[in-house]
């Protein structure tokens, strides 16, 4: 087998005892606390197959209100996610469910924040790696690992070639780009990931050119 990098051969720095069970699910709640862009007020976890069965004994539970909150893999309060949750306010629920054909570590999260909710579904896939499956019902995938951004707009012609034009006008490479609708001409959104780190300024540009364009949440990587 050949590796890519370290990483791959002994896994992330986290509080224990899975990589899978602990630090991808920290990750994964991060991920969503960073799409809802907001400080989350109620926080609803679905889980299915070894997340299910194990996420107690493992600490799933914990670690994925530990990203929920905003904490990395490292941080000490890991353990201790569900006091903070208290201390802070943050309303949240676990169930076992069946939410699909994914991985078998996958979760289904619903944030509610202020005045916006985001729906995601994640998996972690081993050594703290994490894909997001579906966001908002729709089938998108992404892992957080660069620099992403998610668009929220209207479908409509020539929206993606206007996003590339700016960002290629702002300096930054494409990594990835997809698009999903739930409909033609209604509501989208388009995910796209870049070389770069996201520099101040860019998101007033992309609001300002692209009329189609109703929200933008950002993911920058750990």
């Amino acid at each position: 087998m050949k590796y890519n990098s370290a990483f791959e051969i002994i896994g992330p720095i986290m509080v224990g005892p899975s990589s899978s069970h602990t630090a991808g699910a920290v990750r994964i709640g991060n991920l969503a606390r960073k799409i809802l862009g907001q400080t989350p007020r109620v926080a609803e976890f679905r889980l299915m197959g070894s997340f299910a069965e194990t996420y107690q004994g493992h600490g799933t539970d914990l670690a994925l209100l530990a990203g929920v909150l905003g904490f990395t893999t490292d941080h000490p309060s890991v353990s201790e996610a569900d006091k903070k949750a208290l201390e802070l306010g943050l309303q949240y629920s676990f169930q076992k469910a069946h939410i699909g054909f994914f991985h078998p570590n996958t979760v289904a999260i619903r944030l509610h924040g202020e005045n916006r909710s985001v729906k995601l579904i994640a998996s972690s896939l081993g050594g703290g790696k994490v894909e997001v499956q579906e966001l908002d019902e729709l089938p998108i995938k992404f892992t957080g690992e660069k620099p992403t951004l998610i668009l929220y707009h209207t479908d409509r012609q020539g929206f993606l070639a206007n996003v590339s034009h700016t960002l290629d006008s702002e300096g930054y490479n494409i990594a990835r780009l997809s698009l999903e609708r739930w409909n033609r001409g209604g509501l989208a959104i388009t995910v796209c990931e870049v070389d770069e780190i996201l520099r101040p300024g860019l998101l007033e540009r992309l609001k300002e050119e692209i009329p189609q364009l109703n929200d933008i949440r950002v993911v920058e990587p750990d």
